[in-house]
């Protein structure tokens, strides 16, 4: 683009409608603590697969169980912590639990990071 005077001043446009840092408004300390907690989750390999299957369906503690081949007791231990902050909610039918996603966002959360991490040139360090 040639320098000119009209395009110094869209330039200078543009740059003055962009917040300066100082003026970025910053999460309070209860938005920042649940963020926190919520990538907490998403942290952890168990809870990860957890969640990627319930983002196809509802399952029970048992099929969960199952499909990712460790103990009962430890998918229950991981649901909790699921449950505590909110991304899963368990429903009652009869004797029987089944886990789904607490709701819409965090299959959207799951569709991004699959798009995040198969996009060329994202490269991870172990």
């Amino acid at each position: 683009m040639p320098l000119t005077s009209n395009n110094v001043a869209k330039t200078a446009k543009k740059v003055t409608l962009m917040a300066k840092p100082t003026d970025i408004k910053l999460p309070t300390l209860i938005e920042l603590e649940k963020s926190v907690q919520l990538f907490k989750a998403f942290g952890d390999q168990t809870r990860y697969k957890i969640l990627f299957l319930l983002t196809e369906q509802s399952l029970s503690v048992n099929e969960i169980a199952e499909t990712i081949g460790i103990s009962q007791s430890a998918i229950s231990h991981q649901l909790k912590l699921l449950r505590q902050t909110g991304l899963v909610r368990g429903i009652r039918s009869g004797q029987k639990v089944n886990y789904q996603l607490s709701d819409r966002h965090i299959i959207t959360i799951f569709e991004q990071v699959r798009e995040h991490v198969s996009e060329k040139g994202t490269t991870y360090r172990n």
